[in-house]
């Protein structure tokens, strides 16, 4: 039989594929299986095609499978749970920031055209020779509406020195505004919207609560852009000693918070009030995740002196001064950590010297809550109250110990500690008064400290033009040891060709000798 030739001419052309399917190539590892048999079932079919006389088969080709129904859109619901609520800040933002409003605060500024305009000592000869112009100053912040009749607290900083009050709303209503109350020290204000209600408000949370790592959200509108919204979490809590105020109690947060935000919310997850924005940590002036908040407890205080018709926030009297426990003061007493708060002086008659707390005991405590340094426990007084009773934990030369005092409203001032001097002395035009221990709470100087104290120093007086400043203590004038109002009265009377000063300034003696 004479094989058909036909089938080994195909020989060369098999030879050359199979050395091509069987080169080495490289595959993922999850891959080299299915190609192996690939490339096995593939030479068959070459082997299969060629030796049996060329004929191929077409494959069946299967008809295209239909494009499949595009998917519905999820709907988007109120969440039912706490894990629903945490997928989305939306309703906690739609629940929450109506009552975040915007403050205008418009004043007017007298610019004096003289080149010695502000000089009290030039204007004194040369006078007002050109006209002042009056020009308006204005500035924007934030607020929180903390009551639906129109109750709104907002930074002191953001309307200080305002002639004229405005407040607009998230729907694009704009009221009129006037000041209940505003406190300096703690940089509050509240203020009561002069319109119609009720107005959408946002509930107190209690931030003795929250703990470092918990959600917050920050409302405000910065740069003035509008409202924003910016989330982030308690990076830190009872923070002092940050340059804004006197105030050492702060909540420190990474939400973005920029300039405008002042007076804005400080939201939890439940959509409560945990603090004021106030202030943030920049040298660039935009935000670098360090913005600080005026605590809810304290902002509640003061709202609620404000509604009970008081115009100033007094923090509870006790009658004690307190300094930082330093690292070298914990070493000497033999204390672990340098916490707590240090009394430095007591005043006999006052609440704290009665519950038997003498200089040099350390403040650990205060009604259960750990006190970590001097403004902690200022913080916890004025959260308390008066007519209150505070337990404190003491650590003393005997041992620890555990002292009861009733916080009592501080002791009024007499008018009559109160002047302002005339005459062409170096103190002429200044506000001074006698130290009282309302004074020496506000200003913490020691308790037990007598004599007197500038209090405000005008602008254009001479006593600004010497360079007096508030908070300055008078000690001595050529000599004489003041007391008291009268006696400084008396010794600035006197027409001295010389002025022998003493003063004491940030715990400073300093003298000087003017003609």
């Amino acid at each position: 039989m004479i094989p058909d030739r036909s089938r080994f001419r195909a020989l060369p052309v098999v030879v050359l594929l199979v050395s091509m399917l069987t080169a080495p190539f490289f595959v993922p590892a999850s891959a080299q299986t299915k190609t192996e048999e690939t490339v096995s079932d593939t030479i068959g079919k070459i082997f299969r095609d060629v030796l049996g006389g060329g004929k191929t088969e077409a494959p069946e080709q299967a008809s295209p499978a239909p494009a499949p129904d595009p998917a519905p859109l999820p709907r988007r619901e109120v969440p039912r749970s706490q894990a629903d609520v945490m997928q989305s800040f939306s309703p906690l933002v739609k629940a929450t920031a109506p009552a975040v409003v915007n403050v205008y605060a418009d004043r007017l500024v007298q610019r004096s055209m003289s080149p010695f305009g502000g000089d009290p000592f030039f204007e004194q000869f040369f006078g007002q020779r050109m006209p002042n112009r009056t020009e308006r100053q204005s500035s924007l912040g934030s607020g929180v509406i903390i009551e639906s009749r129109g109750i709104v607290v907002t930074n002191n900083h953001v309307i200080k020195d305002a002639d004229d009050i405005r407040v607009a709303l998230a729907d694009g209503r704009e009221f009129k505004s006037r000041i209940l109350l505003k406190d300096e020290r703690f940089d509050l204000a509240i203020l009561q919207i002069e319109g119609e209600g009720p107005f959408p408000a946002i509930e107190f949370g209690d931030t003795d609560s929250i703990e470092v790592g918990d959600i917050v959200l920050a409302i405000g509108n910065p740069f003035g852009v509008g409202q924003t919204v910016t989330s982030g979490i308690v990076s830190a809590l009872a923070r002092n000693r940050v340059g804004v105020s006197d105030f050492g109690f702060f909540i420190q947060t990474d939400a973005a918070i920029n300039p405008g935000n002042s007076g804005g919310a400080l939201i939890d997850m439940s959509g409560r009030l945990m603090g004021i924005n106030t202030a943030i940590f920049t040298r660039s002036g935009g935000s670098n995740g360090i913005g600080f908040a005026i605590p809810a407890n304290l902002v509640r205080a003061v709202a609620e002196t404000a509604e009970s018709g008081g115009n100033v926030f007094e923090r509870p009297y006790i009658g004690a001064t307190f300094e930082t426990v330093t690292p070298e003061i914990a070493e000497a007493l033999g204390l672990d950590r340098a916490s707590g708060a240090l009394v430095s002086d007591v005043a006999a008659s006052g609440p704290a010297g009665k519950a038997g707390l003498r200089a040099g005991d350390i403040v650990v405590g205060f009604n259960g809550q750990r006190i970590e340094h001097p403004d902690a426990l200022g913080y916890r007084l004025a959260t308390t109250g008066v007519g209150a009773t505070a337990k404190l934990d003491v650590l003393s030369r005997k041992g620890q110990k555990t002292v009861a005092i009733t916080l009592q409203a501080p002791p009024a001032d007499d008018p009559r500690d109160r002047r302002t001097l005339a005459g062409k002395s170096p103190f002429a035009g200044a506000v001074v008064s006698n130290i009282t221990p309302r004074l020496a709470t506000t200003l913490r100087l020691p308790q037990s400290l007598r004599g007197v104290v500038v209090i405000e120093v005008p602008r254009r007086s001479l006593a600004a033009r010497y360079g007096v400043r508030p908070g300055d203590i008078i000690s001595q004038i050529n000599g004489v040891e003041i007391a008291n109002v009268d006696t400084l009265e008396r010794a600035v009377s006197r027409d001295a060709g010389f002025w022998r000063l003493e003063i004491i300034r940030g715990g400073q003696r300093i003298r000087q000798f003017l003609r």
